[in-house]
């Protein structure tokens, strides 16, 4: 074998061990939290939190390679949960659908419904959300999962709509028919990346029913007028995911052509289907649709609308959010915002991992990791600290009235 072989491979092994950065250490997560009696419900019931998140050990030190593997292959041994499919019809003509799934164990005192809402273009067959939902039902916890307006091939697109950034009214649609099926369930509110926005966009902006609880947000980016700008550079395959998201949404938008950009749709709103099919960026396919559908002026006006970081100030429920820094959708610039947030209102708690990617977080194995990932552990415990966090305070209450 020749010298010069013999370097090109020690070459290709050094960049291979540089990408997936396997001389990286397992880190603590670091914990951002204000309020000690909060923080103290998350020690006695998620012991993870002291211990540091190791990841699977060929791979799971790079961000790009978790965010690619979740994004291709989801979760390993995914389960399919039974679940009822439930349909409303909305006001502006929408059809919306949310699936509910019974808890597979009967053993928790209390009636806690995790109403999630997913990632962008994701729905309750999504296999991430398949997989946390079966380990929620596992531990005692009924689930009701949002399906985003236009994601399902099952579902057919009924007005002139599909799902945004920063639209709530269907999260809140689903809740309030949660409420009247089961008005003395508890709500604790989970949502994944774009998910993760919107859940803390709809608890921020109003008045909410007293039944939620709480809220769990994982791997969203806070602002998308900043995360925007930064997904438009080409370093670090930045410009790579975006050109996804936009294939993706734009995808869901051509399968429902017929009724999204028929004739009466497109002369009302003045769409141009050549500019839509021809968009290479998301602010250019949220320029042609997005916001002349929705009536925004354009498309930064509707990106700071839709950002959850103004409306942080003005959620009136326990909070966790949780965040990787090598999540290669999300720069650490977004993350100083949310830092600031816990460490500054009661209630809220902010974790944040060296390593996990975008909704990735898997763990254990040299290179096959376990099925349940860190990030699904982590949540069911996340809930069952609010929800004991919740019941302390009530407990507070009560014995404050008896003296």
């Amino acid at each position: 074998m020749s010298p010069a072989f013999l370097a090109v491979i020690a070459v290709i092994l050094c960049i291979l061990f540089r990408i997936l950065n396997v001389n990286s250490q397992p880190q603590l997560p670091q914990i951002f939290c204000k309020d000690g009696q909060f923080m103290e419900c998350f020690h006695k019931i998620a012991p993870m939190l002291r211990d540091p998140y190791i990841p699977t050990r060929l791979w799971g030190f790079s961000g790009h390679i978790q965010t690619i593997i979740h994004s291709i292959v989801g979760r390993v041994k995914c389960p399919w949960p039974l679940g009822e499919r439930v349909y409303l019809s909305l006001a502006d003509g929408s059809t919306l659908t949310y699936d509910l799934y019974q808890p597979l164990i009967n053993s928790m005192e209390d009636d806690i419904t995790v109403a999630i809402c997913p990632g962008i273009g994701n729905s309750s067959e999504s296999v991430y959300i398949r997989t946390f939902v079966h380990y929620a039902q596992c531990h005692g916890y009924r689930c009701a999962v949002l399906n985003h307006i236009g994601v399902l091939d099952s579902v057919q697109v009924t007005s002139s709509r599909i799902f945004t950034y920063g639209h709530t009214d269907d999260y809140s649609a689903m809740i309030t028919n949660l409420l009247k099926k089961y008005p003395t369930t508890n709500i604790v509110s989970v949502g994944f990346s774009l998910g993760g926005n919107l859940i803390s966009k709809y608890l921020g902006e109003a008045s909410r029913p007293q039944n939620i609880i709480g809220g769990v947000s994982i791997c969203q980016g806070y602002n998308a007028v900043i995360a925007t700008q930064w997904l438009l550079k080409w370093q670090n395959f930045h410009r790579f995911y975006l050109y996804v998201l936009t294939e993706n949404v734009k995808s869901i938008i051509m399968k429902h052509r017929h009724v999204l950009l028929s004739d009466d749709i497109k002369q009302r709103y003045q769409l141009n289907e050549r500019d839509i099919a021809a968009a290479a960026t998301l602010p250019e396919l949220d320029e042609a649709y997005t916001r002349r559908v929705h009536n925004f002026n354009n498309v930064k006006e509707m990106y700071s609308w839709s950002s959850s970081v103004n409306y942080l100030a003005n959620i009136k429920r326990p909070m966790v959010f949780v965040n990787a820094r090598d999540d290669p959708l999300v720069p650490d610039m977004l993350l100083d915002p949310i830092k600031q947030f816990a460490t500054t209102q009661n209630q809220s708690l902010y974790i944040e991992l060296a390593n996990g990617g975008h909704l990735g977080f898997y763990e254990g194995g040299l290179i096959y990791p376990n099925p349940v990932t860190w990030l699904d552990r982590a949540l069911v415990a996340l809930i069952g600290g609010i929800v004991m966090s919740h019941n302390d305070l009530l407990v507070a209450k009560r014995t404050a009235t008896v003296i």
